[in-house]
């Protein structure tokens, strides 16, 4: 291994041992339920990390392939009665592979480029944003979406639908400023604004300062904060991982924070988990991390809101069920809101196929998962389906397009959002 990685850059012989290959993690796992094939289930690929941990499993091609088309999800945690940390494991093989594994030099380039500068300059993520702003309002996306070029083929037609979409004014102008509460202040509480989500969700990020004032909450955005490290942690680099994690220590330390907020399940999950990326340094920091529905059903949610007339069903976004146990929460802020007609969603927990850059990577694999979660929404009846994180919310978006009824896609706050700009019909604590 390379000097700069740790024991925990690759599967410990400990929590290997935990599984006991009992198999009720197999309908949990969407690439088994697609496949039927075992070392494309959590258990499967466990014993194939296992071979490789004593030497009698080379990683090769087959080993490579069976790691990468893991989506991460960790829904087979929640079905595990021995409490096997499958998260902990697929990420720490994947680091293990970076390696020894030799990538073509294309892969490199463009690996550096994303994860080494894109994901953590704001100056490039605001460039990006710009040209596709251009790109959209100019009416060459309409162009392009009307001609018969991406019919062409099913995966330009997907990854078209699944491009972030850019939202200036960008979220980045908000960096370093403070939100005061509306009415009395209960909180001081800190937002991580994410990377990517400055350009491609700045309204929801906007959304979430508005309902958390509203809740009673100061609301700072430190404009030291950088990238979580989730999409670098997913990808097996946990050095430069841990490198933006101890950036976002420094960023948030000292604020005397009731909360460090976020809206991304993903993001959440990550910061919740800077113990066991960066040890002690890294806990006071993870024990302050709330997701935004996670806090606001805590905290007593602000009812003085208005009726919405919508019929809703709710996707749990997989690191929020399953990485941070968190269901029951965004289903009460939901039942909260007047006039919101709630339908729950058949397997609501299982992946949608988004998973950070796996929709991106494993297009055919992510589109079928997608296609049979829109058939699960279409059969709610729902006229909206809402959910608790950025990636899905971008992979939902585009399967009500291409597979659904062109349901809106909201997130939760944005329901909630919406609920506080109508005139109220009923004020009180819960």
């Amino acid at each position: 291994m390379a000097a700069s990685t740790t024991a925990s850059d690759r599967p410990a012989q400990a929590d290997l041992d935990r599984c006991v290959h009992c198999g009720l993690c197999l309908n949990a796992c969407p690439t088994y339920r697609e496949l039927g094939v075992e070392m494309d289930s959590p258990r499967g690929r466990i014993f194939q990390m296992a071979q490789v941990a004593a030497g009698l499993l080379p990683i090769a091609n087959s080993y490579l392939e069976h790691i990468d088309l893991c989506l991460a999800c960790r829904g087979c945690e929640s079905a595990c009665p021995s409490g096997v940390e499958y998260g902990k494991l697929v990420e720490a093989a994947r680091a293990e592979i970076e390696q020894v594994r030799r990538r073509s030099f294309p892969a490199r380039l463009a690996r550096r480029f994303v994860y080494g500068r894109l994901l953590v300059s704001p100056r490039l993520l605001t460039l990006a944003g710009n040209l596709a702003a251009l790109y959209q309002r100019s009416g060459l996306e309409r162009l392009v979406r009307a001609s018969r070029i991406l019919r062409l083929s099913k995966r330009l037609e997907a990854l078209d639908r699944l491009r972030p979409p850019a939202e200036p004014p960008f979220f980045f102008e908000q960096l370093g400023r403070t939100f005061p509460a509306r009415g009395e202040r209960r909180y001081r509480v800190a937002f991580a604004a994410g990377c990517i989500a400055n350009v491609s969700f700045a309204r929801l990020n906007e959304a979430t300062v508005r309902v958390l004032q509203q809740n009673g909450c100061q609301v700072e955005v430190p404009a030291a904060q950088t990238c979580c490290g989730a999409l670098h942690v997913h990808a097996g680099l946990r050095e430069e991982a841990r490198a933006l994690a101890r950036r976002n220590v420094a960023a948030f330390a000292g604020g005397h924070y009731d909360a460090v907020i976020t809206n991304a399940a993903g993001c959440g999950s990550t910061l919740k988990e800077y113990g066991e990326l960066l040890g002690p340094e890294g806990r006071a920091l993870a024990a302050k991390v709330r997701d935004v529905t996670e806090f606001l059903a805590a905290a007593g949610l602000n009812r003085e809101m208005g009726p919405l007339n919508i019929t809703a069903t709710y996707q749990d976004s997989c690191h929020l069920a399953h990485g941070q146990r968190i269901r029951s929460q965004p289903r009460e802020l939901l039942a909260a809101v007047p006039g919101l007609r709630f339908r729950e969603l058949p397997l609501a927990d299982l992946c949608c196929g988004s998973a950070g850059v796996y929709n991106v990577e494993h297009t055919a694999m992510s589109m079928s998962l997608l296609e049979k979660k829109m058939q699960m929404a279409a059969s709610t009846g729902a006229d909206t389906i809402v959910t608790a994180n950025p990636g899905c919310l971008l992979q939902l978006r585009a399967g009500a397009a291409l597979f659904g009824r062109h349901q809106r896609v909201l997130h939760v706050v944005e329901v909630l959002d919406e609920a506080y700009r109508k005139p109220a019909t009923r004020a009180g604590p819960s």
